[in-house]
C-alpha cells in the first residue's frame, strides 16, 4: 500500500506477485494486482488476474464486483465479445449493479444490438437517474433506431438536472451535416435486413 501511495506501481505489482507466489488464491492480492495492471495499461495481464479471481470466489457481491471489473477491463481491451458475458454474469448475481448495465449497453451498442441496448440503458438510468452517462447513450441509441421524438423527450428530461449535457446533445445532433455516426451506422444495418 505504501508503494502505491508513493506512486511506485511497478514496485507494488512486484509485491503482489510475491504475495501470490506464497498464496496463489489470495483474493486481495489478485484484485490489487489486477488494479495495478490496469493502471500500467497491462490489460491482458489484468484480465488473467481477474479471471483467476472470479474462479476462486463464491457467488455473491464480491464475485459480482469481480465479474463487473473483468467485463470492464475486457471492454477497455476491445474484447467486447468476452465483456458481454462477464457483465451478464455480474448482473445475474446482482441486478442492481448500475455500472454493469451501462457496460453491457456499451457492448450491445458496439454489437449494433440497439433494442437490447435500450433495455440495458433503461435499467442503468433507473438505478442512476441523476447520472448523465446512461441518458446520453440512450439518446444516441434512440436516434440510431430512428426515434427522434423519444430522443427529444430524453433531452428534455436531462435538461432538468444536466442542462449542459442536454445542450451538448442538441448541438451534436443539430450541427451534424448528416446523421450522427451511430445513426449513419444503424441505417446501413437496418437496410441489410
Amino acid at each position: 500500500m505504501l508503494l502505491l501511495a508513493l506512486g511506485r506501481r511497478s514496485g507494488a505489482l512486484r509485491s503482489f506477485e510475491q504475495m501470490l507466489q506464497r498464496r496463489p488464491e489470495d483474493r486481495y492480492a489478485l484484485a490489487s494486482q489486477a488494479h495495478v495492471q490496469v493502471q500500467l495499461q497491462r490489460l491482458d495481464a489484468a484480465v488473467a488476474s481477474l479471471q483467476q479471481l472470479t474462479r476462486i470466489l463464491g457467488s455473491g457481491p464480491q464475485e459480482a464486483a469481480a465479474l463487473f471489473n473483468l467485463g470492464y477491463v475486457l471492454q477497455q481491451a476491445g474484447r467486447h465479445e468476452e465483456a458481454g458475458p462477464a457483465f451478464r454474469s455480474a448482473l445475474a448475481l446482482d441486478s442492481s449493479l448500475d455500472r454493469a448495465w451501462y457496460g453491457l449497453a456499451l457492448v450491445l451498442i458496439h454489437q449494433r444490438q440497439f433494442p437490447e441496448a435500450v433495455e440495458a440503458l433503461k435499467k442503468n438510468t433507473a438505478l442512476q437517474p441523476m447520472s448523465p452517462y446512461g441518458w446520453y447513450r440512450l439518446v444516441q441509441v434512440r436516434l440510431a433506431l430512428g426515434q427522434p421524438e423519444k430522443a427529444r423527450k430524453i433531452i428534455a428530461h436531462l435538461r432538468q438536472f444536466e442542462p449542459r449535457v442536454a445542450a451538448q446533445l442538441e448541438r451534436e445532433n443539430e450541427l451534424a451535416s448528416g446523421p450522427s455516426p451511430l445513426v449513419a451506422a444503424s441505417v446501413g444495418h437496418h437496410a441489410a435486413h
